[in-house]
């Protein structure tokens, strides 16, 4: 029996964690879980599950929590509930869904206690990477990636020898306005941001896909991940999104891992690693698809893609800025403040203001994600 915890309960990644904990009730049980501000599914979720810790975001809301869910249940909220549920004694396993670099503390402080992460939220080593990498090495951390993208080379690497290997590929679906030029974008709306092609994903996400961003905040966390240099990670457009992500070693063999555009395929497997569960999931067909197209990602065409290179090649507090500066830059589209392309032109303009800091502790890369939230809200307001 494995015991689990999950940041992010009622987003899309905590869901479908919760679905594959329910079908396999002799394998996991969830004992804590944080949940924001859904209460309706937060108290839904605690009372089907009976876990012994559940958090949310304010006081106001843990009251209302409490009294619909287990008198058993200990209901706690903010930041330190968070880290609570984090490091609960029972915990073996912890998956961090929560977007933002809200999960940064709370997974450091799992990783401290030597708990195994199941690692779904980018922003924890876009924005500290280097400090959670070798936290994790210090106290013996297992940081296991649940991006179907890093699942991928993770599961291509099983039994290689990682200095042999020549550069990693990292598929990209492209997003909502893949076969748009950049003269289409120029009045998109948020409904049609939304509408990805391939995968049911949260809205900053499917934004940050639009954009590929979230492209860009993947290949900062392979670099950590896996120790690879950013000149050997590339980025490849996959339409389909059957082949997850690919490795390219010496002797010019390529590893991929293919599968039909599921999550629950990369979150099982973190939670079972090094076994693999049984998954209802409709099975890959490849003669039924016939065709599988690429093209090379182009930085004229995806100027985020470009910017996060940049920010992850300079180090230090610059890919801080990038993450923070999106976040900000993304709910200002999200609420229709800023247009789509204004997205790349506020980060953009955030980084070029930043004289990063290389070995920066976790007090300033948290003062400056603060400074690159507040200068990236006033260049989104001149939009």
């Amino acid at each position: 029996m494995k015991n689990i915890a999950v940041l992010g309960s009622t987003g899309s990644i905590g869901r479908q964690t919760l679905e594959i904990i329910a079908a396999h009730p002799d394998a996991f049980k969830l004992v804590a879980i944080a949940g924001g501000t859904n209460v309706d599914l937060i108290i839904e979720q605690a009372n089907r599950f009976k876990p012994a810790l559940v958090s949310v975001s304010t006081k106001e809301l843990a009251e209302k929590v409490k009294i619909h869910i287990p008198d058993q249940t200990k209901v706690v909220y903010g930041l330190e509930g968070l880290i609570e549920v984090s490091i609960h004694e029972d915990v073996h396993t912890l998956v961090t869904a929560v977007v933002g670099s809200i999960g940064l503390r709370p997974t450091l402080a799992a990783i401290e206690q030597g708990k195994q992460i199941a690692l779904a939220n980018k922003e924890t080593l876009v924005t500290a990477g280097q400090i959670v990498m070798e936290m994790a090495d210090k106290h013996g951390a297992a940081i296991l990636p649940v991006d179907s993208e890093h699942s991928a080379i993770f599961q291509c690497l099983q039994g290689e020898n990682s200095k042999q290997v020549e550069k990693i590929i990292l598929t990209a679906s492209g997003g909502s306005f893949r076969h748009k030029s950049r003269e289409e974008l120029v009045n998109v709306t948020v409904e049609d941001a939304l509408k990805h092609p391939n995968w049911s994903m949260g809205r900053k996400v499917t934004i940050d896909s639009a954009t590929m961003m979230n492209k860009g905040l993947e290949v900062i966390e392979a670099h950590w991940l896996f120790a690879m240099p950013y000149e050997k990670i590339e980025v490849l457009l996959h339409d389909e999104s059957i082949i997850h992500s690919m490795v390219v070693f010496q002797d010019s063999a390529v590893m991929a891992q293919l599968g039909t555009p599921d999550m629950k395929v990369p979150i099982q497997y973190a939670l079972t690693y090094p076994d693999r569960f049984p998954l209802h999931t409709p099975r890959l067909d490849l003669a039924q698809i016939g065709r599988l197209h690429f093209r090379e990602a182009d930085f004229n065409r995806y100027p985020c893609l470009r910017l996060a290179f940049e920010a992850g090649k300079t180090g230090g507090t610059m890919p801080t800025v990038l993450n923070a500066a999106n976040e900000i830059a993304v709910t200002q589209f999200l609420c229709s403040e800023i247009g789509f392309l204004e997205i790349e032109k506020v980060i953009e303009r955030t980084m070029e203001q930043h004289d990063p800091i290389p070995n920066p502790t976790l007090e300033e890369i948290e003062e400056i994600d603060r400074w690159a939230r507040e200068r990236a809200k006033t260049l989104g307001r001149r939009c």
